[in-house]
């Protein structure tokens, strides 16, 4: 029968069972287990964060899991880990391959670009399709300095999680994004005669209409929502994109 467990045991929270000289050799199965991951991820190729694709993050997964283990468990010999390792890398190196030979195999594994607004206005079915809300593609587009929907062109959702946005010339009066719905929420639009050039956005998508055409509360045609605000026309900047 086991012995019970004694809480706060210093000796065994902080020692266990093992002798002095074992964590000797965990910091000699630390150094072997990094080296050889990192001259194996140094023949896969370096990829930064926001670039790493689906395969490259169940890469990190499996390593963590392979890596991790063999450091401190005295039972995982070094040759298994490392036959782990070896395994994971080699899959995401032929996978690499494939992709870059084949699209039809890229645009499996990595997906493709997706259209999320165009012309001023947020497209729900881009969005659904990445299963992104409308609050969230807002907080990435002021991080990409746009501050008024009507300031866009086009933003696609790249494969890698990027947002690339390409702005108007000449934006459009369009619905404000700054600052956040959460600091100011948008002024529900009530009456024609108080919209900017008899125009009104819808607060959720942005669509531009005339007011006199969807209030009170009629449904957007683009996201079936029915608040309004006064359309604002945003200042000139300069075209900008953000991958």
């Amino acid at each position: 029968m086991d012995d019970p467990i004694i809480p706060f045991d210093l000796q065994r929270m902080f020692m266990g069972d093992h002798p002095a000289l074992f964590y000797l050799e965990i910091v000699v199965r630390v150094g072997i287990i990094y080296l050889y991951t990192l001259v194996l991820l140094r023949w896969v190729g370096g990829r930064s964060v926001a670039q790493l694709s689906m395969i490259d993050f169940l890469l990190v997964i499996a390593l963590g899991s392979a890596v991790g283990d063999a450091p401190f468990y005295p039972d995982v010999p070094l040759f298994a880990a490392m036959t782990v390792i070896t395994t994971v890398v080699g899959i995401n190196k032929l996978i690499d391959q494939i992709t870059e030979r084949w699209d039809s195999a890229a645009r499996v594994v990595d997906g493709e670009a997706v259209a999320v607004a165009s012309q001023g206005r947020l497209l729900p079915d881009g969005l659904a399709l990445r299963d992104i809300s409308p609050t969230e593609i807002k907080s990435m587009l002021r991080r990409a300095g746009i501050s008024n929907l009507g300031q866009i062109e086009a933003a696609y959702l790249e494969s890698g999680g990027g947002l690339s946005v390409f702005r108007r010339r000449d934006p459009l009066p369009g619905l404000r994004i700054v600052p956040p719905q959460h600091i100011q929420a948008d002024e529900p639009l009530q009456d024609t005669g108080t919209a900017s050039e008899g125009r009104a956005c819808c607060t959720t998508c942005g669509e531009l209409r005339r007011a006199e055409a969807v209030l009170p509360h009629k449904p957007c045609r683009t996201c079936g929502h029915r608040d309004w605000t006064q359309a604002a026309l945003a200042e000139d900047s300069e075209p900008g994109l953000l991958d």
